[in-house]
């Protein structure tokens, strides 16, 4: 039988055994109903374009819960939130982006997790393939809006609506919580905001003598609070907008603070009041995991409303990006990837740029929120295989402990830049809380790292790093909430080629178990190789810890995270201790009480806000003599370098002044090379110019080629990517008169 025809038969067969599957689910499917609400053709662009063959389904899914099954009672509170009928309900926003003929369908589906809620589409190469996007809500705290297809959001986002705890005698539920306020002035009144949703918890009561306002004159990355001052209880108020002297009431969020005389902008300020109401939020988990379920198993809900992609779906990987992306790292540890009905929900894992652990299912959480002091989401193992926490003292785990134990752990690919290094709190995850060892990975587990790259990467080409031409003037602005910009221009090292091949080896390893490359990342000791077993103590899959840059193998690829033990060069423009210790963002760890279980990150916190016990050693990429990273997969940006790319920037000042001189948030920065030796020598520039190094056009378009070379053959750049780049190189301005 040809091989062609032979596939066809087994993929037949395949989609026949999951839709007689699928017909036996509804008995056990936590989603009990769908509503389509909208089928429009897909529209992609600005302004939109129709795309031919694909449609998208907008609609609200409706589960339900037993608090009693073993794979939900991990669940915070979920006993806190049952109906009267001892269940606990849910209803979920989802939108599938499809095939109009399903029969052109390639049976593998995308299961993305929204970030803060925010509309996702899979892209053209995965709609050439003909595979399926489904993108499904979690996050319970910003719950209210209404699922819309994504080409047409303007305010609405993916929601799921989750319970409100009650105690059991239907009383309000209450405890303490924290907002803050930074980089704010004048008179009029301020929001408790979280990145870009409000503080998601009402006070219980408007008494200011029952809660505490402070004022703060500087914060440092390891958190020492410099400046305190508590701020008499009669000189704010809870208000809904206005001043203090005409405050508005306070009937819906976001909680607001009026202060007599206003709010400095030097200052940060921070509420703790007693809250009530938290929502069940870890909800959210067993929602993405059902919705998951259904559209890849099921044939029908409850009352006959067919899945739309039943029968055509045998293969399926959740994606998603930085906090989406912990959320998925945070599912799979507490389980979620077995639905009720003991099947794993999905084959594969793509937690991309996000190195921790969402801050979700413990009371009061808020999962909206950034790096900043106080916010949760470090806690317990962040490594894979299980690993001794030797400096908090907790107990061996790792990320897959649960999912082995119930042979339902997914192929994962994860990928990181230098800004989860140096602001997102990633090395722990490759070297545990003592800094000490590499900790291997399993043989399911692959991981890159793209050096000297930006959170998510930047926007590529060449143009990008040439003062004049492509490179902004003006400073990155930094993520976070309110967190002001950088010094430095945004850094271009892209991460989109590398995810292009990225995405071709998943796709093959899921559906037609070929191997991806070999695990990259910068290690304490790059030239060992894992072990081939597989066990409890993390012996991987033989894969190489680094590509060096070809000098002193024998030296670590992670370091001290200062300029001394990175072998940093001293460039003009940044101070010439830069970076020094204590600018990186530490894991610190925090005790959030008795009631608060550290390796889960679940339970009540009681001290709001935590005392921090100790600041975790961090570690980063040693660097070259340009001061860009080695230990990671080539790039060709970086290959044929244009400048020094950073994954770190450093806060300017201006009208949001109060972290000056820290960190940027996760944002990098971007510092040019000099044209000539002329130019170089004048700023005393220790860095080669782009004539010395490139001579003229021509070498630099020679440079990008070799660069490209080496990316392909190491299987990091598709052979297409590769000729547009060099195109691009030929068409740029670098060194063309």
């Amino acid at each position: 039988m040809p091989s062609r025809s032979r596939k066809k038969l087994a993929l037949t067969i395949a989609a026949a055994f999951a839709t007689l599957l699928a017909w036996t689910a509804p008995a056990d499917a936590r989603v009990t109903k769908i509503v389509v609400d909208d089928t429009q053709p897909l529209r992609i662009g600005n302004p939109p374009v129709v795309v031919p063959g694909w449609e998208q389904k907008s609609g609200r899914a409706f589960g339900e819960l037993d608090p009693n099954d073993s794979l939900n009672a991990i669940i915070q509170d979920i006993e806190l939130g049952k109906d009267p009928n001892g269940k606990v309900r849910y209803v979920a926003s989802f939108v599938l982006t499809k095939p109009i003929d399903m029969s052109q369908a390639s049976g593998l589906m995308w299961h993305d997790v929204p970030n803060r809620g925010g509309p996702l589409v899979i892209n053209a190469a995965e709609r050439a393939f003909g595979d399926v996007g489904l993108a499904s809500a979690w996050q319970g705290d910003n719950a209210g809006g209404t699922a819309v297809r994504p080409t047409e959001l303007v305010g609405g986002r993916h929601f799921v609506k989750v319970p409100v705890a009650k105690n059991s005698d239907g009383s309000a539920v209450t405890g303490l919580v924290f907002g803050r306020i930074v980089n704010r002035s004048g008179l009029g009144a301020q929001g408790l905001i979280v990145q870009g949703n409000p503080v998601p918890y009402m006070p219980a009561s408007l008494d200011t003598t029952k809660a505490t306002l402070v004022s703060r004159d500087h914060e440092t990355t390891e958190g020492v609070v410099i400046g305190e001052t508590v701020i008499p209880s009669g000189d704010w108020k809870f208000c809904g907008g206005g001043t203090f002297a005409a405050p508005l009431p306070l009937t819906a969020l976001p909680v607001s603070i009026c202060l007599s005389g206003g709010f400095d902008l030097n200052k940060l300020y921070q509420v703790v009041y007693t809250a009530k109401d938290p929502y069940v939020l870890g909800v959210g988990f067993a929602a993405w995991r059902d919705l998951g379920s259904f559209f890849k198993y099921a044939a029908a809900d409850d009352l006959g409303t067919p899945n739309p992609v039943a029968g055509r779906i045998t293969w399926s990987i959740g994606r998603g990006v930085s906090q989406s992306g912990n959320f998925l790292r945070g599912w799979l540890h507490l389980g979620f990837n077995q639905d009720e009905a003991r099947r794993q929900v999905h084959d594969g894992m793509w937690p991309i740029i996000a190195g921790r652990r969402i801050a979700l299912n413990f009371r009061w959480a808020q999962p909206d929120g950034v790096l900043e002091l106080y916010q949760a989401g470090s806690e317990g193992p962040q490594w894979w295989v299980r690993h001794e926490d030797k400096v908090r003292g907790l107990p061996k785990r790792g990320i897959l402990d649960r999912c082995r134990e119930t042979h339902t752990c997914p192929k994962v690919i994860e990928h990181f830049g230098s800004a989860e290094v140096w602001a997102l709190k990633l090395t722990p995850e490759w070297v545990g809380t003592d800094a000490k060892e590499d900790i291997r990975l399993p043989k399911n587990v692959r991981r890159y790292y793209i050096p000297s790259s930006t959170h998510g990467g930047g926007n590529g080409g060449f143009d990008t790093s040439l003062p004049g031409v492509g490179l902004p003037t003006v400073g990155a602005s930094c993520p976070g909430n309110n967190y002001g910009t950088g010094i430095f221009p945004a850094n271009p090292v892209p991460h989109t080629e590398t995810v292009n091949a990225l995405r071709v080896y998943f796709r093959n390893w899921v559906m037609h178990g070929t191997p991806p490359p070999s695990s990259v990342w910068p290690r304490l000791k790059p030239g060992e190789r894992d072990d081939d077993d597989d066990d409890d103590d993390g012996h991987g899959h033989g894969h190489h810890g680094g590509m060096d840059d070809g000098h002193h193998k024998q030296r670590p690829d992670l370091v001290e995270a200062n300029k001394a033990a990175m072998g940093f060069p001293t460039i003009p423009g940044l101070r010439p201790t830069a970076p020094e210790a204590g600018f990186i963002n530490p894991v610190l760890d925090y005790n959030w009480g008795p009631d608060f279980d550290p390796s889960d990150a679940s339970g009540v916190p009681t001290n709001v806000p935590p005392s921090i016990k100790r600041v975790i050693k961090m570690l980063v990429p040693r660097v070259d003599a340009d001061g860009n990273e080695v230990g990671g997969v080539p790039v060709v940006l970086l290959g044929a370098p244009l400048g020094t790319y950073l994954g770190w920037n450093i806060t300017a000042g201006g009208a949001r002044p109060f972290h000056q001189g820290q960190i940027c948030d996760y944002v990098g920065g971007m510092i040019p090379f000099a044209k000539t030796k002329d130019e170089r020598d004048a700023s005393h520039d220790p860095r080669l110019s782009l004539e010395e190094r490139y001579t003229d056009h021509a070498g630099y378009v020679a440079a990008v080629r070799a660069a490209a070379a080496k990316a392909v053959a190491a299987g990091f750049l598709l052979q297409e990517d590769s000729e547009a780049l060099i195109a691009q190189a030929g068409a740029s301005a670098v060194l063309n008169p």
